[in-house]
């Protein structure tokens, strides 16, 4: 049968109950993306229940109510006792496919280095990618995958952008179209980053003209990407070049996001909220401008503490002035080699926490259901809600709040994604003897 929640077709003979847990964390409530105190409204439902059946959401509410339907009689059952459960997380800006690991540029960094002007990695990455097969590139990208599924991840965007010519980002995007049926739900992105053409030596307005006469219609053909990005990284010029670009791609029928901000102000907010992008990314220096005028628009914030925290930044994305403003807030990993090397979006609600002063329910919201409309799939994924895909987590925790508080932990007990367990946290053995 094919389900509510989309047109992906899954059989699952048996319904699930997943049972007792002491905090059910449904983000359930009002419809769109979560906005100033609605950011807080996590819907939790103690000593809570959800039964699953053909891989969607069947029911949600107190553990009483729900084993005692005719359905959960037959079900295979979690014990969730004690425990939190939530939505699986949306990770909605990452580089999935990236090269190897910057570890020069790391101890370059530790040592004192511009954390900004490094740049020898790039070409690493860029030859990295260039040099392997596509299958290869897919390896790669589900071991990524299973990772992120093992710290909770159900839901990613995966961006090209490492492949440098647009031989190198075509083949980038094949390897995650062929990605398609994995575990998590993969949103692909064409990346258009100017910093990359500039450093081997194609000026920007070239470059544009190539994308736009020669990949777009190349991946509107073959529908390898849902959105195309642009890395605003510069003011001027090049501003207009990434408006030619967005414009052009919006006009066969993309949706748009861009990155602005993230080392200086670009002008990047105003294009993406001017153009309709889905979102805008990183903002670590956004002004009063571009607050103002993304808490007056439908484009979403997407923030990524990562980045700063491993470049050893100060300076951190405002997201209180975000949220004081009215702006939709996201939160997302930036998951790449150069500035943010983590899969761990629980990692990533810390940051949030104690950098950001974002609180632990607005995190989890921007990280959940918000993070889901980042990605347009805010109507099948992000919350616990009858009709959505069962994408979700049981957790080590008995109150959500512990997810930040304690740092650097998996607390994932096991995870399931469309009604199926994919990750079952293993027990530790004992020593022989």
């Amino acid at each position: 049968m094919t389900s509510k929640a989309g047109d992906r077709r899954e059989t699952v003979s048996r319904p699930i109950l997943i049972r007792g847990a002491k905090q059910l964390l449904t983000l359930r409530g009002a419809k769109g993306v979560r906005r100033g105190l609605a950011l807080q409204e996590l819907g939790i439902i103690a000593d809570g229940a959800v039964l699953i059946r053909d891989g969607i959401i069947d029911q949600v509410g107190p553990t009483r109510r729900v084993e005692n339907l005719a359905a959960s009689r037959s079900a295979l059952e979690f014990d969730a006792t004690g425990r939190v459960v939530m939505p699986g997380f949306v990770d909605s800006h990452t580089h999935l496919i990236s090269g190897p690991p910057w570890l020069d540029e790391y101890e370059r960094r530790i040592e004192g280095g511009n954390p900004v002007a490094a740049r020898r990695g790039l070409r690493a990455s860029v030859q990295a990618i260039r040099s392997v097969s596509g299958a290869r590139l897919e390896l790669i990208a589900k071991d990524a995958i299973q990772t992120m599924l093992r710290h909770g991840t159900t839901t990613l965007e995966a961006k090209s952008g490492y492949g440098y010519d647009l031989t190198g980002e075509f083949k980038l995007l094949r390897a995650l179209a062929a990605l398609a049926g994995q575990p998590a739900d993969i949103v692909p992105t064409f990346l258009a980053s100017f910093a990359i053409p500039f450093e081997f030596g194609e000026d920007p307005e070239r470059y544009v003209s190539r994308v736009i006469s020669e990949l777009l219609p190349k991946l509107q053909r073959r529908k390898l990407c849902r959105f195309v990005e642009v890395a605003c990284e510069n003011p001027g010029p090049v501003l207009n070049e990434a408006r030619r670009l967005l414009e052009a791609a919006r006009d066969k029928g993309f949706a748009l996001k861009v990155q602005a901000d993230q080392f200086r102000p670009t002008g990047g907010v105003g294009l993406a909220v001017e153009l309709g992008a889905r979102s805008a990314a990183h903002l670590e220096h956004i002004d009063d401008t571009g607050i103002a005028a993304l808490g007056q628009s439908e484009t979403i914030a997407t923030l990524v503490p990562g980045s700063a925290f491993h470049l050893g930044l100060d300076r951190y994305a405002p997201a209180r002035r975000l949220i004081e403003a009215g702006a939709a807030v996201a939160l997302a990993t930036g998951m790449n080699p150069d500035s943010s090397p983590t899969s761990s979006m629980q990692m990533v609600l810390s940051l949030a926490c104690a950098r950001m002063r974002m609180m632990p329910a607005e995190a989890i919201t921007a990280a959940t259901i918000n993070a889901a409309y980042a990605l347009g799939c805010g109507s099948s994924a992000g919350s616990l809600e009858v009709g959505k895909w069962a994408d979700l987590i049981v957790l080590n925790v008995s109150d959500y709040r512990e997810i930040p508080y304690q740092f650097g932990v998996n607390h994932a007990h096991f995870v399931i994604k469309r009604g199926r367990l994919v990750y079952r946290e293993a027990a530790v053995s004992a020593p022989p003897g």
